[in-house]
């Protein structure tokens, strides 16, 4: 029932022109990922999906807020004519708190530590989805100044946050917010761009999180003793790491080489350095999940319980993810 209605919900979402339908539909998506998120009935589920509740209903309010005022003041609830300036300021604000854009992150790393890998996968990809169609259907009254600042200070804090944690769940939060930095820096000059970035990290992402799914590695010292269980796994998600940093001639560099073209286009051309480098830092941590699953071989100093192994085959929908994660780069011309 709630894989259903989070389907449902999205559906809504995308396809509506009418701003109340596409509340509703955001609105039915969280209601069906709360009790997903508090599955486990552990403390810490349970405190993440409050916190998510909160923050979500907050950002559902204020897109109600924003779609309303526009309506007050020109007549009109269709989605792509968003043209009161006080409105589309108030959507960013409630679209970036959604999807959790610096600085309305603080909610996204507490809820993706509290809940299982799976989920965090769908908190990561699926549950990003309805408002970037947002941000899109809406990318032309948006102010651009205001999204380059939102997005370069998302990918800075996500890099540097993410540098200094040791959960795997917490580095890939801190990794999809600078993903989203990036989605959202272009979203007002190219919105298609924004789009295809979006698929491609949800690509990625969903290839690494059912990989470390299928080690059943929840922090950095897991990962030192997977090795020997798995070799073959371990070399691929060190390639699709550095897909997620954006290494050439992997899958993940394509959106970034095309954002920062269409940035020198558009004449951003310090924006599109200062973006580039701040993805370094996130590059660091990347390296630093490849060199724990696959540089490091025990034996090893870290007194770390050994785990069992099993010899269950790697499910065929990760080895479809990580091929297209590793050999995209090709499609660049089309």
């Amino acid at each position: 029932i709630f894989a259903i209605s989070l389907i449902l919900g999205t559906t809504i979402t995308i396809s509506s022109n009418h701003w109340i339908m596409a509340w509703a539909g955001l609105e039915i998506n969280t209601l069906a990922i709360l009790p997903l998120i508090s599955k486990s009935h552990h403390p810490r589920a349970i405190e993440a999906a409050t916190k998510y509740f909160l923050t979500q209903a907050a950002a559902s309010t204020l897109l109600l807020f924003s779609s309303m005022n526009n309506a007050w003041y020109t007549g009109q609830w269709d989605i792509t004519q968003l043209t009161h300036p006080t409105s589309c300021l108030v959507l960013t604000t409630a679209i970036s708190m959604k999807l959790g854009l610096v600085p309305f992150h603080f909610w996204f790393p507490e809820v993706m530590q509290g809940t299982s890998l799976i989920i965090g996968l769908l908190l990561s990809t699926a549950m990003k989805f309805p408002p970037i169609t947002l941000l899109y259907m809406t990318s032309p009254s948006l102010n651009p100044t205001l999204l380059t600042t939102l997005a370069i200070l998302s990918v800075a804090v996500g890099g540097w946050m993410g540098l200094n944690q040791t959960q795997i769940r917490k580095i890939m939060a801190f990794s999809s917010i600078s993903h989203l930095g990036w989605m959202a820096i272009v979203i007002s000059y190219n919105p298609k761009l924004t789009l295809l970035n979006f698929y491609l990290y949800t690509m990625m992402t969903a290839a690494v999180f059912l990989t470390l799914n299928s080690i059943k590695a929840l922090k950095l010292p897991t990962l030192l003793t997977s090795w020997t269980k798995s070799p073959a796994l371990n070399t691929v998600l060190l390639l699709t790491l550095l897909s997620l940093a954006g290494l050439p001639p992997l899958t993940g560099f394509l959106p970034k080489w095309f954002i920062i073209q269409e940035l020198t286009k558009q004449d951003m051309a310090p924006a599109a350095t200062v973006i580039s480098l701040l993805s370094l830092l996130s590059l660091f941590f990347y390296l630093r999940l490849g060199y724990c699953a696959t540089i490091t071989l025990p034996p090893h100093t870290t007194n770390h319980v050994k785990q069992w192994r099993t010899n269950k085959p790697v499910n065929l929908s990760i080895a479809i993810l990580t091929t297209l994660s590793l050999a995209l780069l090709p499609m660049s011309p089309m």
